[in-house]
């Protein structure tokens, strides 16, 4: 029976000790470097909340997407956390994020000694959930034109760390193959789990062309990508239907472990944020955990 009594009272401990672990430090994130460009919802828990890293634009940076999304106020709505992190290689009026082996959008490749911006997401993470407050099951990822594509480089290469991604104006499954740019090189894109993807574009979009093209980093069209993503999750059955007047989908179903991939699209949409429909894009997201 005292063997018992105290096996009992070591086990209520563990649990009451990972229960105080689990409790939300707001102290320790306030502390973090990047306070300034993470947003609490209005409302924010006691406990775990989501969390959805947001990447900024090509020579832009996190404040300017937090501010031109919209994301703030969703999160308030839905109680997540967001973080608008700055890219790691500085460019322009702001930064660039440094995806191995393909040009900025300065035309240069990156260099040696820049950041490794996966490390430094996977680290911004991992310190975020180590406050208490971050849910690390629930960790998502979307990110505008250059964000977009680190958001399909984080697919690709962490994707256990990302619950779903979510990329806009900026889908990519890989590097353009070299010698025939336009198709993937399957190499540089091998996730080994499935991923969620549910991708934003227009069909006017002359930066980034849903049809292929384009500057060096882009090339493969988005339908490409989108078939590549298809692949890597197991999927069977295409699709295709219409949202409403402006907006289309297409995609994938029947893939393992419930990894659609879909993209919308929007008519006569550019290059920009305006392309997303911020409530679908949590609707997918929040709908998978790790």
């Amino acid at each position: 029976m005292l063997k018992f009594l105290r096996l009992l009272t070591a086990l209520i401990a563990c649990v009451l000790s990972n229960a105080a672990l689990a409790e939300c430090r707001m102290g320790a994130v306030d502390a973090l470097p990047e306070r300034a460009l993470i947003h609490l919802p209005s409302k924010p828990s006691t406990v775990a909340m989501p969390l959805l890293v947001l990447l900024h634009g090509s020579t832009s940076n996190g404040a300017e997407m937090l501010r031109d999304s919209g994301m703030a106020e969703t999160a308030d709505r839905h109680g997540f956390i967001v973080v608008a992190p700055n890219g790691g290689i500085p460019a322009g009026r702001g930064f660039v994020w440094n995806i191995p082996g393909v040009p900025t959008v300065t035309g240069a490749l990156p260099p040696r000694t820049a950041r490794d911006d996966i490390g430094y997401l996977t680290g911004l993470v991992d310190r975020m959930i180590a406050t208490g407050c971050v849910d690390g099951a629930r960790v998502y990822a979307t990110g505008l034109s250059g964000g977009g594509r680190m958001t399909s480089l984080l697919g690709c290469h962490v994707p256990h760390r990302f619950a779903a991604i979510a990329p806009v104006v900026g889908l990519r499954a890989g590097r353009p193959l070299e010698g025939d740019p336009d198709r993937v090189d399957p190499s540089t894109c091998r996730p080994g789990i499935p991923m969620p993807v549910l991708a934003f574009s227009g069909d006017a979009d002359t930066t980034n062309p849903i049809s292929g093209g384009g500057a060096p980093y882009w090339r493969y069209s988005q339908t490409t990508a989108l078939a590549r993503w298809a692949a890597l999750n197991g999927c069977s059955r295409p699709y295709a239907r219409t949202i409403d007047a402006s907006d289309y989908e297409q995609g994938y179903t029947l893939c393992r472990g419930d990894a659609t991939v879909a993209v919308r699209v929007k008519r006569g949409g550019g290059h920009s944020w305006s392309t997303v429909d911020n409530e679908a894009m949590w609707a997918f997201l929040s709908h998978h955990t790790r």
